[in-house]
């Protein structure tokens, strides 16, 4: 289920410190990393790199500094905080998602979700099982390369989502959304589009929903509040509970609840959609 002080903890608007100009680093000046500072960790051992061809903005310089900039969102599950790569000469915005660890709260994921999908180590099988702190850790670390590789995937079947910079651990660094001015985008269920962006939205959206399930694969907890309009697109984010149709026992119920809830929210709206009917052209993609 959707924790929604995921969202409305901090309007995804403006990141804490206001709307900025981000300049590269004068690494002339710069002789020791500050407070809130660390290396670029793209090339450490266990780090994997996002889908290739890698998008022109993404750094991949060794020599590139991480600039904590604020936390974007917050939730029980994980938070979300703005960073800044740059070189000396490049300088890039990311988002950067951090799934909880054993010493923070419990996940409440629905374990419905994943049903149908498999953890190698017969011992962090147990371990997640029995909830205990390592169970814990390693289910933080299964969320987080699940949402890695369903964004990777996505991604690479053009489908608007964030592109995935790297996963380290149990934190994701992706594509930061933004709108013209460089804010945040908004949420959907934050936005008035007038009619003709409504629908323009709706047929983006039901264009990804049908590439999704020719995939085998819905959000399993899509709503407009894991949708970003930015400006006159739609971004589709928070997928690491993403469930394969087929695999997964609940697969047509969580699809089905996919439906209502984004037809619910653009009929609210004026556009007249019908659940049942979106439902069944989706199925006769995935089967």
């Amino acid at each position: 289920m959707s924790d929604d002080s995921f969202f409305t903890s901090h309007v995804p608007t403006q990141y804490d410190a206001g709307p900025a100009e981000f300049a590269p680093i004068d690494f002339v000046a710069t002789a020791e990393l500050e407070p809130g500072q660390r290396w670029s960790t793209w090339d450490d051992i266990g780090v994997l790199a996002g889908p290739q061809p890698w998008p022109e903005w993404v750094i991949t310089a060794d020599a590139a500094i991480d600039t904590e900039l604020g936390i974007l969102k917050t939730g029980k599950e994980a938070e979300v905080f703005l960073l800044e790569r740059a070189t000396a000469e490049q300088a890039c915005v990311l988002a950067a998602k951090r799934y909880r660890g054993h010493d923070e709260r419990l996940f409440h994921r629905d374990s419905g979700y994943q049903e149908g999908r498999k953890m190698r180590n017969s011992r962090d099988r147990r371990a997640a099982a029995k909830g205990t702190r390592w169970g814990r850790t390693v289910e933080a670390g299964h969320w987080a390369l699940a949402e890695f590789g369903y964004l990777s995937q996505l991604w690479s079947a053009g489908l608007p989502v964030p592109y995935p910079v790297q996963l380290d651990g149990t934190e994701i660094l992706m594509e930061f959304i933004t709108l013209a001015d460089g804010t945040g985008a908004p949420r959907l269920a934050q936005t008035r589009p007038d009619a003709e962006r409504l629908a323009s939205y709706w047929e983006q959206l039901t264009q990804a929903m049908t590439v999704m399930a020719e995939l085998g694969i819905t959000h399993g907890d899509l709503s407009a509040f894991n949708i970003l309009a930015a400006e006159d697109r739609i971004v589709i984010i928070d997928l690491p509970q993403a469930v394969d149709i087929v695999a997964n026992p609940q697969g047509m119920t969580f699809l089905a609840r996919d439906c209502r809830n984004v037809c619910s929210w653009f009929s609210a709206r004026g556009l007249e959609v019908d659940a049942d009917d979106l439902l069944a052209g989706l199925v006769g993609q995935a089967w």
